[in-house]
């Protein structure tokens, strides 16, 4: 009787810390919230961090191949989000890897995305000192094969310098020819259209938009993986080397490391690697958004810290015809990564907030589980607004091959004002790591987050209810990289040259929105 009156008593005062505060205290903190941000007159607020899972680096898909890179973009259906009465939450997440591991050299990977089932528990009682373990359960339900309008298997194989494939109503298309089975054995060899998968998009028919880095390209799928469409961007963003179009990324395959590129860089269009890494929808499915990583190559792209100006792309697909319609510059933050250094935080996602404001994740690199330091320094979701005054930019000078924004240096054009930049959500806060049992800079363990953070996908906390209240969701990729890996079906095994094993870890974070703003 005295624990149950206890509980019912510590229930109450929960509830009415909740309802003075919006949220349950942190930590060993008594604060309402992490941080709080107004970006043109729209506040938000990152209330806490409410939980933590992972895939480990050795689980498989059904077709027995490593289920890696799962953080490169992901997309919530919300259609089957569900609360239950014990207040846990579940639901479908789809999620995109890469082009594979690759590490050591591209392989002959088909492009493909994995629908996984969650289970979150909410666990606000967690603190510093007693946290939380894993209260975020992720399992692996199905895999979806992509396949060119043929049918023939896409690859992560680096693009080849010169060439392209066409098929009707396509544009022509990064390639790949390969001798043997495009993992180093025996084959009959192929050609096949190269993707380097970054952004997804779940559409309501089932349907998937996926954007690319070898393109960089945007590319539609169905629901069974068939490439339906491609939307080729303006020829500014087309890569070029000596004048030509060349796809290659300077990524040789695993087979043959010492594949020279000349030059390896590409002059003009997206820098290698650099490509269309954030991709998003409106609500009603009618315009999608995709930004640049970072700058292209005639407006700094090659160099760090000139590389900041990125590009984002507005088209219309309410009809069958992808329209495009604007476009604008992101200025990436800058951080010091050292004393006499900066660096530029290029973005690994987006997502839409309202027709003008989004969330970006802008991140450093090399700092993490398994790199040369555990300290990541900028590793965050902002917010940008694409609103007067920020110029569109689109023209046909500015668009054509040889178009630029901004100087090799980075400095806008005059007359070009860029989308506002609002710093807003740290993914490094320690004391909200450290409530479920993970960690920034410290110990190599596998509770240091890893590197690469690269998805965005929101859901609300309470269902049917439009309170801006929001889980924001994030996983890592990992790279593939596990010292017990398969590919090729199973038949093709590797242990990565690093000696780690890094986990697929996956963040919820918990939000509020503004009144009037609808999360994708």
């Amino acid at each position: 009787m005295i624990l149950s009156t206890n509980l019912a008593v510590f229930a109450a005062l929960l509830s009415v810390v909740k309802s003075a505060y919006g949220v349950l205290p942190r930590g060993n903190v008594s604060e309402p919230y992490v941080n709080q941000t107004t970006c043109n007159g729209n506040t938000y607020t990152y209330q806490q961090l409410a939980g933590y899972g992972f895939i480990p680096s050795n689980a498989r898909d059904k077709f027995g191949d490593t289920l890696g890179g799962i953080g490169s973009s992901i997309a919530l259906d919300k259609t089957a989000w569900k609360k239950g009465k014990n207040g846990s939450y579940t639901g479908i997440l789809w999620a995109l890897p890469d082009r594979g591991w690759n590490t050591e050299g591209t392989l002959n990977f088909q492009n493909r995305v994995h629908k996984i089932a969650i289970t979150l528990n909410p666990q606000p009682n967690a603190t510093l000192s007693s946290p939380s373990g894993p209260n975020l359960q992720l399992t692996y339900l199905d895999t979806i094969l992509f396949t060119g309008p043929d049918g023939t298997p896409t690859t992560g194989l680096d693009a080849d310098v010169r060439g392209s494939i066409t098929y009707p109503g396509f544009p022509k298309l990064p390639v790949a020819i390969y001798k043997g089975d495009g993992f180093g054995g025996a084959g009959p060899g192929g050609k096949r259209i190269t993707i380097d998968s970054e952004g997804l998009v779940l559409n309501s028919d089932g349907t998937f938009w996926v954007s690319d880095e070898y393109g960089p390209y945007i590319y539609r799928f169905s629901a069974t993986g068939l490439m339906l469409q491609a939307i080729r961007p303006p020829q500014a963003y087309i890569p070029r080397r000596n004048n030509t179009i060349s796809f290659s990324a300077d990524s040789p395959p695993f087979y043959n490391p010492n594949k020279t590129i000349i030059p390896a860089d590409t002059t003009t269009g997206r820098d290698n690697n650099q490509g269309l890494e954030g991709l998003t929808i409106s609500p009603d499915g009618k315009t999608l958004f995709a930004l640049m990583q970072s700058a292209l190559d005639q407006e700094g792209g090659p160099n760090n810290p000139y590389r900041l100006n990125a590009r984002l792309l507005e088209y219309d697909i309410s009809t069958s015809t992808p329209l495009y319609k604007k476009e604008y510059i992101v200025t990436l933050p800058l951080y010091a990564s050292s004393k006499t250094k900066t660096k530029v935080a290029a973005q690994s996602e987006i997502h839409f907030l309202t027709p003008t404001q989004f969330l970006v994740l802008a991140r450093d690199s090399g700092a993490g589980h398994g790199q040369s330091s555990s300290t990541s320094l900028y590793r965050h979701a902002d917010i940008f607004d694409i609103s007067a005054p920020a110029t569109d930019i689109k023209s046909p000078a500015n668009d054509a091959a040889n178009g630029s924004i901004a100087s090799s240096t980075g400095v806008l054009n005059p007359g070009i004002t860029a989308a506002l930049y609002c710093s807003f959500l740290d993914f490094n806060v320690n004391s909200e790591l450290e409530r479920f049992g993970v960690h920034n800079g410290g110990a190599q363990d596998q509770f240091l987050l890893n590197e690469k953070w690269e998805s965005l996908g929101t859901v609300a906390v309470n269902p049917g209810k439009e309170d801006g209240e929001y889980f924001l969701f994030s996983l890592s990729d990992n790279d593939f990289i596990t010292q017990d890996g398969f590919l090729e079906g199973g038949k093709f095994m590797y242990q990565d040259a690093s000696g780690y094993n890094l986990d697929n870890q996956a963040l919820v974070f918990q939000i509020k929105v503004p009144s009037g703003v609808t999360p994708s």
